[in-house]
């Protein structure tokens, strides 16, 4: 088989004003970014069609750490749909978020798609792309800088801050900077503070571009940002450092998505890329609805298992935004299912009905947790060369027997040849049983602990939550002065491992009797919601022993290492 960047490269590309016009847009209406990429302004957004058209979610079982392949059955199911929908003159759209050069040159090595079934061109797309992350990354370092010169110049007086929660970002995996000290070296360097880096992904800019439904929107959420507090222990934002509209400014073409193409020329759009494991995980919601302006069914994903990303798909994204699935797509492969069955990570791809069936358990535990969001369910299998007949018919026979759709997914391999059983089963089941009106987990009048008790006992399935003193004190700092904002009337936003329903990453399968400990409440006031630091979890993540990018180089002109 061919390598990614193999395939990728001998794809051949349409021009990305011919792309556009397939969908009915105006070749004068964007903003190209060479000759396959483009931005596509917000405007062109149809509320009206936006009602009438199918959305879609993928999401997945609890992953390993090789991932699951949501990306690559996102993209392959709006290939099958393509095929099975063109006789009608309607069209498939997906819509994806962007990826993060931090686990590119990581662990993946890049993450738009994989084989048959990528977003193109990859190269481009998974490095500096239209440059939305650098945006966000200046934007936010922009307003670190303008905030520390606010202080250096205010020191002594009582205009000056008693705290700084504001740090800094950077789109690159350093565990170094994760806690520093910044300001040494004398006055003229500025003043001394324990500062630290975010990576890009998890900047509180990066939640407000993708929750942000207009320009004068996204001004309104940077205004609310709170970076600190007075010595009268009340928040200073954005708008009380008086720099709104220059943040404006560096994110003003950033706001609108990226129109690009797959590796059977059909549209996509790549857009925003907040983690779900310490953000809330989709792409942003002008992307969403604009395909959803253009396309018939729209296919959007939802980051690593369905109990962080399509959890806060369905609470934060589409109770802000108004949206709701027709069905959500949980993708499953015996590698996880094994290793959730207890199977050791070295015979994973090796025949184990005992462990599928014991790796079920997680899937049950996530089916179940979709259809009380009210959400019909399709099962896609990515099918691996090891995979044997047996297995595979054990696992449809098993969800025969939940009610649930199964479908095999080979689109890697063969592309939308390879998805057209999973997208009849998805267009079956829209038209058959489709999904009932969103049902959220929480109420947004129930406190910040009820809020992050039900998550956790009815998603998780633990016994509740324990906070931290420091929890405590950041909770008793919102809801002393929260009630003028309604800050407790934001949803909840929780940072986990991605790996277990629970904090710790060595619990798989379906975890139970175990207690979520939120070490931490950070307020992001602008973007709409409280993100929960819950266990461990690394809002800087490092590298690994052997990175990925010690295999990429530039040779005879062309990169290698991107996978």
């Amino acid at each position: 088989m061919k390598t990614d960047i193999e395939i990728a490269r001998q794809t051949p590309l349409q021009a990305i004003q011919d792309i556009a016009t397939t969908l009915g847009i105006d070749a004068e209406a964007l903003i190209p970014y060479g000759k396959h990429i483009a931005k596509v302004p917000y405007s062109l957004i149809a509320p009206a069609q936006i009602a009438q058209n199918n959305l879609i979610l993928v999401t997945a079982i609890t992953p390993t750490k090789a991932g699951i392949g949501k990306t690559t059955t996102s993209v392959g199911l709006a290939l099958g749909l393509s095929k099975l929908l063109a006789p009608e003159g309607k069209k498939a759209l997906v819509a994806l978020r962007e990826p993060s050069l931090g686990p590119c040159f990581g662990m993946k090595g890049g993450a738009a798609g994989g084989g048959y079934a990528q977003v193109l061109p990859m190269e481009d797309i998974n490095l500096h792309f239209t440059g939305d992350f650098h945006a966000i990354t200046s934007a936010h370092n922009m307003i670190a800088a303008l905030l520390d010169n606010y202080q250096y110049q205010n020191r002594g007086t009582e205009k000056a801050l008693k705290e700084i929660v504001w740090k800094r970002v950077l789109d690159v995996n350093d565990r170094s900077l994760r806690f520093m000290v910044s300001g040494l070296g004398g006055n003229a360097n500025g003043l001394p503070q324990e500062t630290g880096f975010d990576i890009t992904p998890a900047s509180e800019l990066m939640a407000i571009l993708c929750l942000a439904e207009s320009l004068d929107d996204l001004r309104q959420k940077i205004a609310r940002i709170v970076l600190g507090y007075t010595f009268q222990n009340q928040p200073f934002t954005v708008q009380d450092l008086g720099v709104t509209g220059a943040i404006l400014v560096l994110l003003k073409n950033a706001i609108h998505p990226n129109l690009v193409q797959t590796t059977e020329n059909t549209p996509a759009f790549v857009h925003g890329g907040p983690f779900a494991n310490i953000a809330h995980g989709c792409n942003t919601v002008l992307a969403t609805k604009l395909a959803l302006s253009f396309g018939d069914y729209v296919i959007t994903e939802a980051g690593f298992g369905a109990d962080l990303g399509a959890e806060k798909f369905f609470n934060i994204k589409c109770r802000k935004a108004g949206l709701a699935p027709k069905v959500t797509v949980l993708v499953v492969t015996s590698q996880a299912l094994k290793l959730h069955g207890g199977v050791p990570e070295s015979q994973i791809k090796m025949p184990s009905l005992q462990g599928l069936e014991k790796g079920l358990e997680n899937v049950k535990r996530h089916v179940e947790n979709l259809q009380a969001f009210g959400q019909s369910v399709v099962m896609a299998f990515n099918q691996y060369h090891f995979d044997t007949e047996a297995e595979i018919a054990y696992l449809e026979k098993w969800a025969q027997a939940q009610g649930i759709a199964f479908a095999l997914n080979d689109s890697f391999s063969k592309g939308s040849a390879g998805a057209m059983e999973l997208a009849q089963k998805v267009l079956d089941t829209i038209a058959e049983k489709p999904a009932a009106p969103l049902h959220f987990t929480y109420d947004l009048e129930d406190d910040i602990p009820t809020k992050l008790h039900k998550i956790t006992t009815q998603i998780y399935r633990g016994k509740g939550i324990i906070l931290s003193e420091k929890a405590k004190k950041s909770l008793q700092k919102i809801q002393k002065w929260g009630k003028e904002w309604e800050v407790e009337k934001l949803p909840v936003c929780i940072a986990k491992t991605q790996y277990s329903f629970s904090d710790d990453p060595t619990q798989l399968g379906v975890a139970q009797d175990f207690e979520l400990h939120i070490e931490d409440l950070i307020l992001n006031n602008g973007a709409g919601f409280i993100v929960a630091v819950a266990g461990n979890i690394m809002r800087m993540p490092g590298l690994p022993k052997v990175p990925q990018a010690l295999f990429m180089d530039i040779i005879a002109g062309e990169i290698v290492g991107l996978s």
